[in-house]
């Protein structure tokens, strides 16, 4: 059976209408990035300086009393406040874009989704800064640190003698063969390591958001994930392996903050198929073969 050319015209009207909202809000959304990276390229070097505040404390901690960095391109300091203006505006505006978001798709959802899904709609933004703050103040200094332990300690004692005494301290040098090896930080790079860090945290602290929306879903149980825990800690191994720079201090930090993560989310996960069993259970519709019993 075919459709009449009327129906085709009733039937194409409301998407017209979704397509003029979604259009609306991706305006209001692409309009407070903007103005949030233009506020955040306001205060862009502070931010900078907060971001390199873990290797600024490492290089002062092995003796350094002056920490400087460098860039070597004419271009490359104002695209490094580009990028932290970039971030940080996406940052700044995620709140309206999540309300965006959220104008868009509540409309056509029960009252019932409506309730399951604000709170992850919370959580998300709650665990990705919790995630990226445990690695900018932990895991950052600690990795800036064991980069940087490998410094020549001649050099370190010819460094802190001078800061450590009223007088400018002689240090005479002894002859040395072969060539001296200093840390010439650039800020892009070091930046990288920082924001690879904040986000990989970030992103790895979504898991329980994932696994618990799954989980209501019933694409995954919890008895399933009980089961393949052991394939779990070998997919975590892998993911901080690759998102983590290449020590194993900070892969193994971020292992251990991850696992938990993922036994809080079986916990999450069994507690709401507790309470589908007692809502099935009192509307006479529990099936007692009911494979997430």
């Amino acid at each position: 059976m075919t459709m009449s050319d009327e129906e085709i015209d009733d039937s194409s009207a409301p998407l017209i209408e979704h397509l003029a909202e979604l259009r609306n809000r991706l305006i209001w959304s692409a309009t407070a990035f903007i103005v949030a990276m233009l506020l955040c390229f306001v205060v862009a070097e502070p931010i900078l300086d907060f971001m390199l505040r873990p290797i600024e404390n490492a290089m002062r901690e092995l003796g350094n009393p002056h920490p400087v960095m460098q860039y070597t391109a004419p271009q490359e300091y104002f695209f490094t406040l580009i990028r932290i203006s970039m971030v940080g505006g996406l940052a700044l505006s995620f709140p309206v874009i999540a309300y965006q978001l959220w104008r868009f798709v509540a409309p056509g959802l029960y009252r019932n989704e409506k309730n399951a899904f604000l709170p992850f709609l919370i959580a998300s933004p709650a665990l990705f800064i919790l995630g990226a703050t445990f690695a900018h103040f932990i895991v950052t200094p600690l990795a800036m640190a064991f980069f940087l332990g490998f410094a020549d300690a001649s050099s370190v004692v010819s460094a802190i003698l001078p800061a450590i005494t009223d007088t400018p301290v002689a240090v005479t040098p002894e002859p040395k063969v072969g060539i001296d090896i200093v840390f010439q930080g650039k800020v892009n790079e070091t930046l990288d390591i920082s924001l690879k860090l904040v986000v990989a945290f970030g992103l790895c602290f979504q898991l329980p958001v994932l696994l618990t929306l799954m989980g209501k879903a019933g694409l995954v149980s919890s008895a399933g994930l009980a089961g393949t825990r052991k394939y779990a800690v070998v997919m975590i191994l892998i993911v901080a392996a690759l998102v983590t720079p290449p020590d194993v201090m900070s892969q193994m930090i971020l292992f251990f903050a991850v696992y938990p993560l993922y036994e809080v989310s079986i916990f999450m996960i069994r507690r709401i198929e507790k309470r589908r069993e007692a809502e099935l259970r009192a509307e006479g519709l529990w099936d007692e073969g009911d494979p997430t019993e």
